[in-house]
């Protein structure tokens, strides 16, 4: 027996029954000559990881634009977050530990530079050429340029070729659809714990909010401080969810969530000191949008499309895989003046 019959062997005598085993999988789009060593999730946990979209999450905005401190959450510490809770909650339940770690890692390589703020000027962009490009997409959405990403973009274009498992979860971390997986549940719970609550520390530590700005009535059901927080959400959505095939918070946890998300959104996402540059980043993606737009030979051969109603498409693939300085660097290259040198 090879390692990874033993480790597939193992996943079904010691999981729970609302698990997906990775010998169950429903597939790859392209099939692949089974891995002696590892399972199909744990092979494409790896392939997430020493893929370049994932090295480049380390350059990308969480919150913060462009932070010079060391100690503000990035894109990729995000993920990093994202994974220990989902990792944490899957293995308490039972749950494919190994699942859950790569859809975690993988939900946010789509992920634009500048955060939700280079997301909104791409479906701007989009919105504004829809006219002109009627089979482009009429906005721009993270999660289905992370399932993109993943497809098609890394590996020189051949994509990642990920198990139907992992690229559903990617997909649906975010938005109206659920996931097929009760692993992909848990990363979708585990993305919304982990950015509220490192949102409101990285806040704390950026003096946009104090400790006693928290609602008293959050803070008194989910806890004040940070780990605290974490840990009393993760301890609630294992004794709600343990055995009953779902996932979830209780009323009151979810609740006093939903309740602090939108406190987010009211003192730190919208109109504070934090997002005084959103105007500027947004519009260093618009420029660089429009300039490809109008000189698509300028892209890299990668990216020039073959037909020129893939061009919007394309652009978005180049300036959503930037990290916040590339598109900086970029945005300096091509509108700033230049010393002239004599």
């Amino acid at each position: 027996m090879d390692i990874r019959k033993r480790l597939e062997e193992r996943e079904a005598t010691t999981l729970s029954s609302f698990a997906k085993l990775s010998r169950e999988s429903l597939g790859r789009r392209t099939p692949l000559k089974p891995c002696p060593l590892r399972t199909d999730f744990q092979r494409d946990r790896d392939r997430i990881i020493h893929s370049k979209a994932f090295r480049r999450l380390s350059h990308k905005t969480q919150v913060f634009l462009a932070p010079e401190k060391d100690h503000y959450r990035t894109r990729l510490t995000h993920t990093l977050e994202v994974s220990q809770i989902s990792r944490t909650i899957a293995r308490a339940m039972n749950l494919n530990e190994d699942l859950v770690e790569a859809i975690a890692l993988g939900h946010d390589l789509g992920h634009t530079p500048f955060g939700h703020t280079g997301e909104e000027a791409l479906s701007e962009c989009l919105t504004k050429i829809s006219g002109d490009f009627p089979e482009a997409p009429k906005s721009f959405k993270h999660n289905h340029q992370s399932l993109r990403v993943v497809d098609f973009l890394e590996y020189e274009g051949k994509g990642l070729n990920l198990t139907f498992e992992v690229r559903d979860g990617i997909l649906k971390h975010t938005g109206k659809d659920m996931p097929a997986t009760l692993e992909g549940e848990i990363v979708r719970l585990a993305d919304r714990i982990a950015y509220i609550n490192h949102d409101i520390d990285d806040a704390i530590r950026a003096n946009v909010i104090t400790k006693d700005d928290l609602p008293g009535e959050l803070t008194a059901a989910l806890g004040l401080h940070h780990g605290t927080r974490v840990n009393n959400m993760v301890n609630n959505m294992i004794e709600t969810s343990m055995g009953s095939g779902k996932v979830g918070l209780s009323q009151e946890f979810s609740s006093a969530m939903n309740e602090l998300r939108s406190f987010l959104f009211e003192r730190v996402y919208v109109g504070s000191l934090a997002k005084e540059e959103v105007p500027r980043a947004k519009k260093v993606v618009e420029m660089l949008f429009f300039h490809y737009l109008n000189n698509p030979a300028q892209l890299p051969g990668e990216f020039a499309p073959e037909k020129e109603e893939h061009l919007p498409v394309k652009i978005c693939d180049y300036v959503a895989g930037m990290t916040d300085r590339f598109a900086i660097k970029r945005f300096e290259e091509l509108f700033l003046p230049k010393a002239w040198m004599v």
